[in-house]
């Protein structure tokens, strides 16, 4: 991949990882804060899923700059896929995906935690991951109208599910 193609890989990488981050800001309002807790466990839930999707969107991007091969077609990338395949390469990166993994995908998701501090924690390690991945010269990446069709029905899926949960 020369550096231009990289530069352009990384500008959609790197923007649709925030766009999954703004969208988890989005549901913690919702969330409503209620002096050191959230309030609103559904919407806890659905934030810390959805910046924990854009932690994986960032990682697998890394890994292709890294050129770490993805497990075959019948197997799920997992955990320890990413935990291993990071520690390789980069102990402190690793220790961000242990709390982003801990607080966004265990606890804010699974558990529904509502500590305000401990939410913010898992969101700080997101960012920290998700900045691996920003390029040096960013691009201005046009949005396909395939894309944008993707973008509108993911956005109604997860309002759907955040509506039944």
């Amino acid at each position: 991949m020369t550096k231009e193609e990289q530069n352009v890989f990384l500008s959609k990488e790197y923007f649709e990882a925030i766009r999954y981050m703004d969208n988890a800001k989005e549901f913690l309002l919702k969330a409503e804060k209620d002096g050191t807790l959230y309030t609103d466990e559904k919407y806890i839930r659905v934030a810390c899923a959805t910046a924990y999707s854009g932690v994986l969107l960032a990682l697998d991007a890394w890994f292709v700059l890294k050129e770490i091969p993805k497990p075959n077609q019948k197997q799920r990338k997992s955990i320890e896929y990413y935990m291993s395949n990071i520690a390789k390469i980069d102990k402190k990166m690793a220790s961000f995906m242990h709390i982003a993994y801990d607080v966004l995908h265990l606890a804010g998701y699974y558990d529904g935690i509502k500590g305000v501090k401990v939410i913010s924690g898992g969101f700080d390690a997101a960012y920290e991951i998700i900045d691996k991945i920003k390029p040096e010269n960013p691009v201005e990446v046009k949005e396909s109208k395939s894309d944008a069709i993707k973008r509108t029905l993911n956005k109604t899926l997860v309002s759907i599910v955040a509506i039944f949960r």
